[in-house]
């Protein structure tokens, strides 16, 4: 079966008019073109045996054809007494579909019958033994068979044809809108608002009218957590900065711990933030893969971190991206990379289907059985990770699966080949 909706649809508008008009040339033939053969092929066999009659009759073979020459003559058939020899058995072509039908007629009509030729497809030659020796008779093919009725067979195919291209057009129309929603649903995956108008029948306005209000409710979900935590942020930023400057006051011995614990809780605070937020403000631009790579590599260079380019694959042509996302993403996975190992390689791939950002390390790594575990918010795997160097409130690999999945793609967790240690792939569909 086919995959696509047209293609199913146009299998299910032709195969029933296939199929009909199969159903009634066969029938048509084995029924009506068959039975009209038959009884015409008997009417024939009426003169035939009037001229064998005829023939047996007669007391010489001269007499039997000087009776012949008129009659056959009047009854349009051709005879010869004495024939030459006729063919060793009935010729039947295989292309001649009433062909059995008219040498089994004429087999049941005339007793002395002894071979049948229908090699020649206008014209019927057969031959039958009299009292004065083997006569042959040759009459017209039109006599016995119907004419071929292809014109209610062309008229039935062509009309046929045409009705399915008018169906198909109607059918099409109906189907369009299908299409558009789905379009519409599959570039919001991919964080793209494209505008969408439900229409087509009663059936697809509604679903398509259920679409739009999930695809606004959930902005509205989308912009209340933002805006909800953007004001949690500004309650919770004005008393750690009050608690920072009171533990200023204190001498740097005491205040030290304190101090610490104040930057873990912007640090968390932050992380929840950049985990609810979402960039929600970060539209769509037409950018560079490998240009958002580069700079993950300057900037990293500048603060003296040890990251190496693995490789830039494919074409570097400007495609639509969150250029702030999937910034924050890779600093996020370049981040992780260093906080558990000692050094870092990032690299990009582009085809014509989807872009590909990696991030290898030599740390420890991840079991594939807690990789799913791992992207999971608010989850921390102590025992496989480093925990000595930090393990922050486990939104890191979150925030870049949610990265991902704004975009359409997903995020991807395996085994470095180069460093031995974990790779984190953000496959970005294009």
């Amino acid at each position: 079966m086919p995959r696509g909706i047209y293609a199913r649809a146009a299998l299910i508008l032709v195969f029933p008019v296939v199929f009909l008009q199969l159903l009634v040339s066969v029938v048509f033939i084995q029924r009506h073109f068959d039975g009209v053969t038959r009884l015409m092929t008997s009417a024939v066999n009426i003169d035939l045996q009037f001229l064998i009659d005829t023939a047996n009759e007669a007391d010489t073979a001269a007499q039997a054809r000087a009776a012949l020459a008129p009659l056959g003559q009047a009854l349009q058939i051709s005879t010869a007494l004495p024939a030459p020899a006729p063919p060793a058995t009935d010729i039947n072509p295989f292309v001649d579909l009433t062909g059995a039908t008219v040498i089994d007629t004429l087999r049941s009509g005339i007793a002395d019958l002894q071979v049948v030729s229908l090699e020649d497809r206008g014209r019927v030659a057969l031959w039958v033994t009299t009292r004065h020796g083997l006569l042959e008779m040759d009459l017209s093919r039109r006599r016995m068979s119907a004419s071929n009725p292809h014109q209610l067979l062309v008229i039935m195919v062509v009309m046929g044809a045409l009705m399915t291209v008018v169906a198909y057009i109607f059918l099409r129309n109906q189907l369009r809108p299908i299409k558009r929603m789905a379009q519409a649903a599959a570039d919001y995956g991919k964080g793209r608002i494209t505008p969408y108008t439900p229409t087509g029948a009663v059936e697809v306005r509604a679903a398509g009218m259920a679409f739009l209000d999930m695809r606004n409710r959930l902005e509205r979900q989308t912009q209340s957590r933002t805006m909800m935590l953007s004001g949690v942020s500004h309650d919770l930023r004005t008393p750690l900065t009050r608690l920072r400057l009171g533990l200023s006051m204190l001498d740097d011995a005491e205040a030290a711990d304190l101090l610490r614990d104040v930057d873990d809780m912007q640090k968390l605070l932050d992380a929840f933030l950049d985990f609810a937020r979402n960039d929600a403000a970060d539209n769509l631009e037409q950018v560079v893969p490998a240009a958002i790579l580069r700079d993950v590599l300057h900037d990293a260079a500048r603060i003296g971190q040890n990251v190496g380019l693995a490789g830039i694959e494919g074409p570097e042509r400007a495609i639509n991206l969150r250029p702030l996302a999937i910034r924050r993403a890779l600093d996020n996975l370049v981040g992780n990379a260093l906080r558990y190992g000692t050094q870092a390689l990032v690299g990009v791939s582009v085809t014509e289907r989807a872009v590909r950002f990696w991030v290898e390390d030599d740390g420890p790594g991840i079991p594939p059985e807690l990789h799913e575990d791992a992207i999971n918010p608010f989850v921390r795997l102590d025992p496989a990770r480093n925990q000595d160097k930090g393990s922050g409130v486990g939104l890191g690999l979150a925030i870049v699966s949610d990265v991902a999945r704004s975009h359409g793609g997903a995020l991807r967790l395996g085994k470095s080949s180069t460093l031995g240690g974990l790779k984190a792939e953000l496959i970005i569909s294009r």
